[in-house]
């Protein structure tokens, strides 16, 4: 409990623990795969926020970074969005948990949300599995637009295309959702390319001239700057220039060029799984696909179907416990679909039991020359048996 992040050993007490989201209402955060990791805690009473008329605890709690749970990697929402992002074609970004919630029950299943931090490469290497196209849709107030701001510039780094919907100012999605759930899908609706919503935000907040061209090199120019593709990128200068009269265009692709390129976004794979790792068997490598296709598609027929022929296969009782590499199952996503047949799994479950044969018939082999070599005739007649049923159950497979 304590490695999970769920208790705390109290100030000055060792040995003395308790519940770290105690009187708070829990919002489980999963991973890709529908697996709970980490809690978001959530005050349930206002009151327990002030104490003699000054703040005593967050409104909000998060889960602390543990083995399972890196906020880097993790975003809410994102074990049930992940097929609404690839059906309509983008993933729309909110801040809180309950943006996402509300966004889900108006009909937006493709939200999204960061759990408390910036957002960070990782979230976008794994966006970018689903769908190229990033909708940000953040509070309209300062903070909230240079975080916009922020996350678009990585995003293109990341080889995403961005947009971002624009929201009454003091409102963030939750509470427009909450008031007039048409008015927020008509903000989605009307989304902007992100350059075209900050000279239009820029345009509105500042009338002075000089201030808005800071603001336009400030926050405007990075973008243009992360912008790979050249035409695209010299269609958001053009767009950019018509908003600075005084400025020649020609100076304006000069000051982009100057700025200092980014490094691209990478998929980062950890070390430990495949640099200091043991080769694995085909069996082992098969098995672990096969447990992928439970974990995507729980409670399915396909599910059902592998779990039965997976008992059979190993004669085993229950599943290994596995932790499953996120690629494993993003490919497993990518093979079977969002609705697979009964029968999707066929081909895999088949590689796997010839897996299991083969290296049982090579470890039988390897018994009869050892049998063979202590010149024990039972042991020998034994061993011999046993390569011959393995030997007829692998000329089923056509090997």
């Amino acid at each position: 409990l304590l490695a999970a992040g769920l208790i705390k050993e109290a100030d000055g007490k060792p040995g003395t623990y308790y519940d770290r989201f105690r009187n708070r209402l829990l919002f489980p955060i999963r991973d890709a795969a529908g697996r709970v990791v980490a809690f978001t805690g959530r005050i349930v009473s206002s009151e327990s926020l002030v104490k003699d008329g000054t703040v005593e605890v967050a409104k909000y709690l998060n889960s602390p970074e543990t083995e399972l749970y890196h906020k880097s990697e993790i975003l809410f929402g994102i074990d049930r969005a992940k097929n609404a992002i690839r059906t309509r074609g983008f993933t729309m970004l909110v801040e809180g948990q309950i943006d996402v919630i509300l966004a889900h029950q108006a009909g937006f299943a493709n939200a999204v949300a960061l759990s408390g931090t910036a957002l960070s490469e990782r979230h976008l290497a794994l966006l970018k599995r689903y769908s190229e196209n990033l909708m940000l849709v953040l509070d309209a107030d300062p903070a909230g637009l240079k975080a916009t701001a922020r996350s678009a510039v990585l995003a293109f780094h990341a080889g995403l295309r961005v947009k971002a919907a624009r929201l009454p100012k003091g409102k963030d999605p939750a509470d427009l959702i909450s008031e007039d759930a048409k008015d927020f899908s008509l903000r989605v609706a009307a989304a902007k390319p992100i350059v075209e919503f900050f000279l239009a935000e820029f345009a509105e907040l500042e009338r002075d001239q000089h201030r808005f061209q800071r603001l336009v090199q400030e926050i405007i120019y990075p973008l243009l700057a992360a912008i790979s593709n050249l035409t695209e990128r010299g269609y958001f200068i053009e767009k950019t220039a018509r908003y600075l009269p005084e400025v020649p265009i020609k100076d304006i692709h000069e000051s982009v060029r100057r700025l200092p390129k980014q490094p691209v976004v990478r998929e980062v794979v950890q070390k430990s799984s495949i640099l200091t790792a043991s080769p694995r068997s085909p069996s082992e490598i098969r098995s672990e696909q096969l447990l992928a296709v439970v974990h995507a598609y729980p409670h399915t027929p396909l599910a059902e179907r592998v779990i039965l022929e997976y008992y059979r296969i190993t004669e085993a009782q229950e599943l290994p416990p596995v932790s499953l590499p996120e690629s494993v199952l993003f490919s497993i996503e990518q093979t079977f679909g969002e609705d697979p047949d009964e029968r999707a799994g066929d081909e895999l479950l088949r590689a796997f039991e010839e897996a299991v044969i083969r290296e049982a018939y090579q470890e039988a082999v390897a018994n009869l020359r050892r049998a063979e070599a202590s010149k024990d005739a039972s042991r020998v007649a034994s061993a011999q048996n046993q390569c011959a049923k393995l030997s007829v159950r692998l000329a089923t497979f056509g090997s």
